[in-house]
């Protein structure tokens, strides 16, 4: 589930930034043609321009509170401890289903060299999953107990957008994961810097990013009507995604409270909806790398 980091707030539209709740409309908001970047390595220059103004795994600022500590000193707060075997548990369950997901797909490639890269993709996954099981064990929290709670919600997402064919799949794993990835690398800036080092650790490129964006640029200069099938289908991605981590939020006590001020100094509503915004530009950008319109 990785994908390329997101991008800089520094353009982020003031209105974007009002409140969590203005999520929805965010997912209908493109930036201008002139923002957007045509290929993967345009995409990764303006992803990577100004990195001290965006998540990146370690905070742009000096740290404080929570994330200025280790895990020995910032888990003597049972709420923030609680909090992050959620986190872990959800990502866990996240590489688990991923790993699943792409060895699925494997089956759709159209020939043994693309079944081969998604094989070492969903290896790569399963090795993420590996490490944030071996921490959960660290830190004393059974892995099966701490990802039970997510297995519903992401399993329900993973049903309802089960990709027909190749490409739909290439996209999924390149724009969902992404989503998904984007979401993470905000929450990981606040956290205790054991934890966020892990956290961006298992965030890492994969290899779907080059792989996907050649396959499907490919596909649409041979078949420019293939492009419009996919772009619906993106947007259908984003808006599940950013729903289904709203339902996930939501549903825990200790995660949610995290994230919206109660410890490791959490995300005021404002700083939430600009959150929500930076990853609506994050994925169209990506759009525009894939030859897709967002």
């Amino acid at each position: 589930m990785r994908s390329m980091e997101t991008p800089d707030p520094a353009n982020t539209p003031a209105d974007d930034a009002s409140s969590a709740d203005s999520a929805a409309s965010l997912r209908e908001r493109p930036t201008s043609p002139a923002e957007q970047p045509t290929s993967l390595g345009e995409l990764s220059t303006s992803l990577g321009e100004r990195p001290a103004e965006r998540p990146t795994g370690e905070p742009a600022e000096q740290p404080t509170g929570i994330a200025a500590l280790d895990w020995a000193a910032a888990s003597a707060e049972p709420q923030y401890r609680a909090a992050v075997v959620d986190l872990l548990g959800a990502l866990a369950y996240g590489e688990l289903a991923a790993f699943e997901r792409l060895a699925e797909d494997a089956k759709l490639a159209p020939g043994l060299a693309d079944k081969a890269e998604l094989a070492k993709m969903a290896s790569a996954e399963f090795h993420h999953f590996e490490r944030l099981r071996d921490r959960l064990t660290a830190i004393d929290a059974e892995p099966t107990g701490a990802m039970e709670p997510f297995a519903k919600a992401l399993d329900e997402f993973h049903r309802q957008t089960a990709p027909s064919d190749w490409l739909e799949g290439l996209v999924k794993a390149y724009v969902g994961d992404s989503i998904a990835s984007d979401f993470y690398r905000e929450v990981a800036v606040r956290l205790d810097s054991d934890t966020r080092a892990l956290v961006v650790a298992v965030l890492d490129d994969t290899g779907h990013g080059n792989f996907a964006v050649e396959k499907v640029r490919a596909a649409i200069e041979a078949d420019p009507r293939v492009g419009g099938r996919l772009a619906l289908w993106a947007r259908r991605l984003m808006g599940e995604a950013l729903s289904q981590a709203q339902r996930v939020v939501a549903d825990r006590d200790a995660l949610s409270t995290m994230l919206v001020g109660g410890v490791a100094d959490g995300f005021d509503l404002a700083a939430v909806g600009e959150m929500f915004s930076r990853i609506t530009k994050a994925h169209t950008k990506r759009m525009a790398a894939l030859g897709l319109a967002s």
